[in-house]
């Protein structure tokens, strides 16, 4: 097995789906700027308990996860190992941080198994006076089993934080509603041991498969601030909201593989240039699908249960 744990991936059949709202007993999540967690201002909730004057890092201003109880608080992108933020930034399953750019209105196989494949659709905008492209991830397609997991953020044109702009969707045809509270819950009855979470009153979510896989997403926009300071030449009518994701995947084979996949293969060799801040990871084509729920990306291993000799990426400078 890789570098992964728990238990096989097990998907049951039943009919209907159900939301509920239970409390978030371990974290939750402040938006300091929004005021989305009950509480005066300088303070936010874990519960009963009080955590008093809890400000977000400087890398998070906006939005960061609280611990309960000790009240220490987190950026979404050190949550998790196996996390894409901003511009895709990816904390790889050994450890080591990388940028993948993709290109605009292109899927890419973040990782396929045998009985998992998750595609990202990419956005972006082009700034012609630097000559740079800048991508962001804006919606997930997540493959398993018979079913279709669709996680995105909605376009928007004006960013308005007390509004949810998650979009999320069941086989196509079921959308997935959940109570604006923190701790509402959906399970699905379609799907045994499925369930998601809010961990803000909006733009908050933490996606469970229970034995499979554990995401969170959170939906957030590039702000004039950030395009100022980034040259990221965002246009007037398009905030390009996208997601943040935290990642864990459980007993995933040896075979796995896609753009953050592969770093969980025991015999992965983590070939990207250690002189730069930053590695970019290249050889996009290995990875892009045709669509947002596509498998048929080339390095692509779903639905395949035998021994397939590991691709070749190559890689940027």
């Amino acid at each position: 097995m890789a570098r992964q744990f728990v238990a096989l991936l097990a998907v049951a059949l039943a009919v209907g789906t159900a939301a509920a709202v239970v409390p978030l007993s371990n974290y939750g999540v402040i938006t300091p700027r929004a005021g989305l967690v009950p509480g005066k201002r300088g303070e936010e909730y874990c519960g009963k308990k009080k955590c008093v004057n809890v400000k977000c890092d400087s890398r998070c201003p906006d939005q960061c996860f609280v611990l309960c109880p000790s009240c220490k608080t987190l950026c979404i992108c050190d949550f998790y190992p196996g996390v894409s933020c901003g511009d895709p930034r990816f904390t790889g399953g050994d450890g080591n941080n990388f940028y993948f750019h993709g290109r605009k209105d292109k899927d890419f196989c973040v990782l396929s198994d045998a009985d998992l494949h998750v595609n990202a659709h990419f956005i972006g905008s082009h700034n012609a006076a630097i000559r740079r492209h800048f991508t962001w991830i804006q919606a997930l397609g997540i493959r398993f089993a018979d079913h279709r997991l669709f996680i995105g953020a909605k376009k928007t044109i004006k960013w308005n934080a007390d509004i949810d702009h998650l979009e999320m969707t069941l086989d196509d045809d079921e959308t997935i509603n959940i109570p604006a509270k923190l701790g509402a819950r959906w399970d699905s009855t379609t799907v045994a041991g499925l369930s998601i979470t809010r961990t803000a009153m909006a733009n908050g979510v933490r996606v469970q498969l229970e034995g499979v896989f554990d995401i969170m997403a959170s939906a957030v926009p590039i702000t004039e601030k950030d395009s100022r300071i980034h040259n990221y030449g965002v246009a007037e009518d398009d905030c390009l909201a996208h997601l943040d994701i935290g990642f864990k995947f459980h007993d995933l084979t040896e075979n796995v593989h896609g753009v953050l996949g592969q770093t969980y293969r025991p015999d992965y060799v983590n070939k990207l240039s250690l002189r730069t801040s930053m590695p970019v990871m290249g050889g996009a084509t290995s990875y892009v699908s045709s669509d947002i729920f596509a498998t048929d990306c080339p390095v692509s291993r779903f639905g395949r249960h035998h021994g397939i000799t590991m691709a070749i990426t190559p890689r940027d400078s």
